[in-house]
């Protein structure tokens, strides 16, 4: 039974559609739950910090239990988590709800990997695997403009709660739709090793400075256009939203581009590109409309590398460790997801927004650094490893 490239693409949106939700409707979550800049950007913190420590042990749930019954149970805890965040009374309980949310991102790569290499051919995995990858950026587009004109007529909890209906249902769609899974493989379990080595090691290093970056536009554009730039509510969602398109166009070319033959060259060069979208989104404090082709490129660029690691992922993954090696590459990515808003939002708490695009900026050039070290090692050495 073939699997639905529509179902991995919805998979990824929801394992991470909280926290584009926060970003997006952030504004209002200021305002009404009475939390500063800083808090919010510690629900990035929690849940990716959890999404982090958790991610080595869900690739080896996926290795052993595999992608169907993995799917589904992301799916459901993404739903539970949701539908506490739409109830939240305050900062506290919105935390605890967020980090509930870490569990569906720690297995949303691995699983969805695990289907891409057990279902489709080699020819075509590169394009179903910037297809799947853009599901977060469609996450994005979701939060951004249906949901938060959504919560402009029913407030932000009904907006939070329908998407909650939304994961259920997709979570029943998995069920159905996916073959079954084989049996459990107890080889698969704790005992796995759990240390990056070669390509696996270089990815996990790019994917946290990246990480970085890419969480702070996430986390703070709506607010610095609404707070910085003077743009509506609305305008500032839509800016989540713009990029969000524009990393879906990027996920999907650049994925395409990445055969094995130049794949290790693309991170590198992506991560450069990002450089100049942290610049064009500190330039819109002199010039506002800048901000909009910023927020393009950081799709096109930052959020399109990460799909390029990922069909990095899988052309270097170990025999059987399709899972587990997604995981650790995640588990970096997620941890520059941790790391980075809460220093961007100190800067933003005090005002200092330019300063806080320059530290993106030097993520990004971090990134780039490591991505075309590897490369330049991996020409040396063909093999990569």
């Amino acid at each position: 039974m073939p699997v639905p490239t529509a179902l991995l693409t919805s998979a990824m949106a929801f394992s991470m559609l909280q926290l584009f939700l926060l970003g997006a409707l952030g504004p209002r979550l200021v305002d009404e739950l009475d939390i500063s800049p800083t808090v919010l950007g510690l629900t990035t913190t929690i849940g990716f910090g959890t999404a982090a420590v958790l991610s080595p042990v869900g690739g080896r749930i996926v290795d052993r239990v595999g992608p169907r019954r993995a799917l589904a149970a992301l799916l459901l805890l993404s739903a539970v988590a949701l539908g506490l965040i739409g109830a939240a009374p305050g900062a506290g309980f919105l935390l605890a709800a967020v980090a509930l949310g870490g569990l569906p991102q720690a297995l949303a790569n691995p699983a969805t990997n695990k289907a891409i290499l057990a279902a489709v051919e080699p020819a075509r995995r590169g394009a179903v695997t910037g297809m799947k990858q853009s599901g977060v950026q469609l996450g994005a587009f979701a939060a951004g403009l249906p949901l938060a004109a959504l919560a402009g007529g029913i407030g932000w909890r009904g907006a939070v709660w329908t998407a909650a209906g939304a994961a259920v249902a997709t979570a029943g769609w998995a069920l159905r739709a996916l073959p079954a899974d084989p049996p459990a493989r107890p080889g698969a379990g704790p005992g796995a090793a759990v240390v990056p080595r070669g390509a696996i090691a270089w990815l996990t290093v790019f994917s946290l400075f990246l990480g970085c970056g890419i969480a702070s536009v996430n986390t703070y554009l709506a607010l610095y256009g609404a707070h910085r730039l003077d743009l509506g509510p609305g305008a500032a969602g839509a800016l989540v939203a713009v990029l969000g398109v524009a990393g879906v166009v990027g996920r999907v070319a650049w994925s395409r581009a990445a055969t094995p033959d130049r794949a290790e060259w693309l991170p590198g060069g992506l991560a450069a590109g990002a450089v100049g979208a942290a610049v064009l989104l500190a330039g819109a404090a002199a010039v506002g409309p800048l901000v909009w082709p910023g927020a393009v490129a950081v799709g096109v660029f930052a959020v399109s590398a990460n799909a390029v690691s990922m069909v990095l992922v899988m052309q270097r993954a170990a025999p059987g460790r399709a899972g587990q090696d997604s995981a650790l590459v995640s588990a970096g990515f997620f941890t520059g997801f941790a790391v980075g808003p809460p220093l961007f939002g100190l800067l933003a708490s005090a005002g200092h927004y330019g300063w806080g695009w320059a530290l993106v900026a030097a993520e990004f050039a971090a990134a780039s650094a490591v991505g075309v070290g590897w490369a330049v090692r991996g020409r040396r050495r063909p093999e990569g490893r």
